[in-house]
């Protein structure tokens, strides 16, 4: 029995040994490893070709526009075009009745005749008496009355002519003709109505729409920017294109070109009216629509792009961003902006070709950690003139 009992009391500290030594490498195995590296990622800077824009709100316009309006007082007889239609220059709108003018362009004609067959014979009366005058045969006084009176006579033959020519313009003026091609928009009179000449309401307005203007205003300091960096050789500029986008965030399928830019700076809002000029052979753009102009303005040869996401700031109010050392520690590095793009900033200073700026996991690091870096997707932002 001793035996028995003493056979059993070491098993079961050999048991309760292992278990020991079990339950001992397990628990340090939980207390002392180091955890692992934080997984954080990065995005590899390389020098590039960045397109300059700025995103503006515009308003559409027409590129001429003509508001008809009566020259003459009449009633309207007939209106001759068709709301919404096209129309070109020289073709006729309105007719407005006709019966006073054409008369009164009758009677200065009659009255130009009868001025003409007088002026005509005092003409005759005149050089007849200056041969009379050489020969002594007629008196000074004779001569001198002829003379008036041919004078006279062409002078109201003048008037008699430029008679004519009011009555014809009046009477042509009865005729309501489209000053220029384009879109004409709703008639605000019908047949029977009164008209006046010259009067304040619009008959009826033609707008050209194809091609058509997007006005535009830029902050005058943005401006100003723009042109330092080509004056100093910073911005390579070209013909300044404009896309376009519509209130519901679609694209305008055509590009158009900026055409003028004002020579003065708005006094209230600092800005600078541009004008750019876009195709519409659809007339997608109408007059007086509100859209969004991307303008863009020169091209940043070879420089750095850094993501938005990746830009702190530090307690000064510096910008910086966290770099990934050969070594895989973390360090701040303090960086000088330039210009913005669609979602990245350019780098003026602070930062170099090849530098692995992390860009996602900030939060879980800080200068001096070491990191697993990840090489993350599309990390390279978005620059202007370029696509999602």
């Amino acid at each position: 029995m001793k035996i028995k009992t003493a056979l059993k009391q070491a098993l079961l500290g050999v048991v309760s040994l292992s278990l020991i030594a079990g339950c001992s490498e397990n628990t340090g195995g939980q207390v002392g490893a180091v955890p692992p590296p934080t997984s954080v990622e990065v995005a590899t800077l390389a020098p590039r070709d960045v397109v300059l824009s700025t995103e503006l709100p515009g308003r559409v316009a027409s590129l001429r526009k003509a508001e008809v309006r009566p020259q003459v007082t009449g009633i309207i007889q007939k209106r001759l075009f068709e709301e919404g239609a096209f129309v070109e220059a020289g073709q006729q709108l309105y007719q407005i009745d006709a019966a006073r003018y054409e008369a009164a362009l009758q009677t200065a004609k009659a009255n130009l005749e009868r001025a003409q067959s007088n002026f005509d014979a005092a003409n005759d009366r005149y050089k007849r008496y200056q041969n009379l005058l050489k020969q002594k045969a007629v008196s000074q006084q004779n001569f001198d009355d002829a003379q008036a009176d041919f004078r006279q006579l062409k002078a109201e033959l003048s008037v008699a002519e430029a008679n004519v020519k009011t009555a014809q313009i009046d009477f042509d003026y009865t005729h309501v003709y489209a000053p220029i091609s384009g879109r004409i928009g709703q008639s605000s009179v019908t047949e029977g109505a009164l008209v006046t000449a010259q009067q304040a309401a619009v008959l009826v307005t033609i707008h050209q729409l194809d091609p058509i203007y997007v006005d535009v205003a830029q902050a005058a300091s943005q401006l100003m920017a723009f042109r330092q960096q080509a004056a100093s050789g910073g911005l390579s500029q070209a013909n300044a294109t404009v896309q376009l986008k519509f209130e519901n965030g679609s694209a305008y399928q055509f590009p158009g070109s900026l055409k003028f830019s004002d020579m003065s700076v708005n006094e209230r809002t600092g800005t600078i009216a541009m004008r750019a000029e876009f195709p519409n052979p659809d007339y997608l753009l109408l007059p007086g629509m509100f859209v969004r102009a991307d303008v863009r303005q020169g091209t940043r040869e070879q420089v750095l792009v850094v993501p938005q996401r990746a830009v702190t700031r530090s307690r000064s109010g510096d910008a910086q961003v966290m770099l990934v050392s050969p070594d895989n520690t973390v360090k701040a590095q303090a960086v000088v902006l330039g210009s913005v793009t669609h979602n990245g900033w350019i780098v003026e200073n602070g930062l170099h070709a090849g530098d692995r700026v992390i860009v996602e996991g900030l939060q879980k690091v800080a200068p001096g950690a070491t990191v697993n870096p990840v090489e993350a997707t599309n990390s390279q932002p978005l620059v202007s003139g370029e696509q999602q």
